[in-house]
């Protein structure tokens, strides 16, 4: 079973706390959830693998570590995910940045791809699929689908809140994927939105409601 990890730093929950505030307007809800990703970065790269180098500071030669050239790739699900890459890219310049858009029936609540854009080489990248919002589930689960469709083995998901239900879903279709999230909440309301939760993480972001 893949770990689920709830990031409780207190700087993550504090910006969280201004991310769910209905007064919060786009431009600063963008500039928070940029912020919370690159808090988040850290931790889902902990487990990187690190190789000895040799160096030569300004004192005398020493060995040191470095990241041991694993290929890493970003794939925000469209398009609240895009919210998250940049506070990302900013400790991972290196990483590709592949985009899969979905979006949610609103009758049927059934994800439906509209566009899939990835790097080539994803079979040999640690992929980090990010989506704002863990709900039912459907979305992160059909994106992870189809990542392993495209030959991708090593995937995390990055989220800054889920529900119980669509965690659930992750857990149980997908025990290879481990779960990075800033909150866990309370459940899903008739609508299949995360209660408490931030809204739509798509319109806050863009302005569109």
């Amino acid at each position: 079973m893949g770990k689920v990890v709830v990031l409780d730093h207190p700087l993550i929950k504090h910006k969280l706390t201004f991310i769910r505030d209905k007064n919060t307007g786009p431009k600063e809800f963008r500039e928070l959830v940029k912020e919370v990703s690159t808090l988040m970065a850290y931790e889902v790269t902990r487990d990187l693998p690190l190789e000895e180098v040799e160096i030569e500071t300004p004192i005398t030669k020493t060995k040191s570590q470095v990241i041991s050239g694993k290929k890493l790739g970003l794939v925000p699900i469209l398009r609240a995910g895009l919210g998250m890459v940049e506070g990302m890219l900013d400790i991972l310049p290196a990483a590709k940045v592949g985009h899969i858009g979905l979006y949610r029936n609103p009758e049927t609540l059934k994800p439906v791809e509209y566009y899939c854009k990835l790097p080539e080489d994803v079979g040999e990248r640690e992929l980090i699929v990010l989506d704002p919002m863990l709900a039912t589930g459907g979305s992160a689960d059909a994106a992870i689908n189809f990542l392993k469709e495209k030959g991708a083995h090593s995937i995390k998901l990055v989220c800054l809140l889920a529900a119980p239900e669509g965690l659930e879903v992750i857990q149980k279709n997908h025990p290879d994927v481990d779960v990075y999230l800033a909150a866990i909440d309370e459940e899903l309301n008739d609508h299949a939105y995360i209660v408490p939760g931030l809204g739509d993480a798509g319109d806050r972001l863009f302005g569109t409601k």
